[in-house]
């Protein structure tokens, strides 16, 4: 593939797998509206570091903006889309959830019905082990996902039937990933372990949701993005999950950033949120078999690579809010 178009392309996984893209020599038609649903110093930052490739072309654009969608996608013959483009935050949901809906399903429906009108033929979708909610672990991608408790799953559910609908019906290649707690460095700031970690170097309670019992499957960005790129080969119309097949407490979590950081934490712990997941846990086993995709950044040594790169952004960041 010569061209792709990537949409959330200031995003931290849009950005992780854009530069991947581009390292490989692949020209990036990035698209991200730059909303402030985060601060948006790291989505500048981000595509800051981007624009220095001359292959990388960026334009602000929602996926919402069905006639925007249209002009660019005549003026670029890509072979591929890849919609990593969404509304993120399962407790936001609860409070706007017309623009996830707006966003996650009419967005991708707008980008599904680009590539039939352009004779596009590959469509990567960006989902979530949200949809899990409820099923036994570990998860894998043939369980009933009919239950979701928050209208950001509900969402991206609307998003991958639409995306089957149309393979379905365009012969549309389409691989649909549900991706598993993401960190790294310039990760985002309305997510844990940035916050966890600006809180605990500033000496301010951390605030904790319950009681550090639930866990997550924390995964890597850079495996994220290798594995998303991996997606890019036929498949048909695939699921699959990307998850680092380990799950971690909070409590241990944030013990290893203690370390990291040589700081104690002080923590205020708040009410369970209902939306929330006692724990995720990743059935990789299709990852393995389909794209020979498997994690390769252990939880300790991406933490250690998260925690170093905040501070060496230290200065910047101080100002970034959370």
């Amino acid at each position: 593939m010569k061209t792709i178009l990537l949409t959330g392309a200031a995003g931290f996984i849009g950005a992780n797998t854009a530069q991947n893209l581009l390292n490989k020599g692949i020209t990036v038609i990035g698209l991200d509206n730059l909303n402030n649903y985060y601060d948006v110093k790291l989505k500048d930052h981000r595509l800051n570091e981007l624009k220095k490739n001359k292959n990388f072309i960026f334009y602000r654009a929602d996926i919402e903006d069905l006639l925007a969608l249209g002009g660019i996608f005549r003026k670029y013959k890509c072979d591929a889309v890849m919609n990593l483009a969404a509304r993120a935050g399962v407790r936001y949901s609860m409070e706007n959830p017309h623009v996830y809906m707006s966003t996650n399903a009419q967005g991708t429906l707008n980008l599904l019905e680009m590539c039939r009108q352009h004779k596009i033929r590959k469509f990567v979708l960006a989902s979530t082990s949200s949809l899990y909610a409820g099923q036994e672990m570990p998860f894998n991608e043939d369980l009933s996902v009919n239950t979701p408790i928050s209208p950001y799953a509900a969402s991206k559910k609307a998003a991958e039937v639409m995306a089957y609908t149309y393979h379905y019906l365009y012969g549309i290649d389409v691989t649909v990933f549900r991706y598993f707690t993401v960190y790294g460095p310039a990760g985002r700031p309305d997510m844990s372990i940035f916050r966890f970690i600006k809180w605990i170097d500033e000496g301010k309670p951390l605030q904790l949701f319950g009681d550090g019992s639930q866990s997550r499957d924390f995964t890597y960005v850079d495996d994220i993005a290798e594995g998303t790129i991996k997606g890019l080969k036929k498949v048909g119309f695939k699921i699959i999950n990307l998850g680092g097949n380990k799950p971690y407490q909070l409590m241990e979590m944030i013990e290893c950033l203690e370390e990291l950081l040589g700081k104690k934490a002080s923590i205020d712990n708040l009410t369970f949120h209902k939306t929330d997941m006692k724990a995720t846990w990743a059935d990789i086993a299709q990852a393995k078999k389909v794209l020979n995709w498997h994690p390769k950044i252990g939880f300790k040594e991406g933490m250690k690579r998260t925690v170093a790169w905040y501070l060496a952004n230290k200065k910047w960041l101080a100002k970034v809010k959370v």
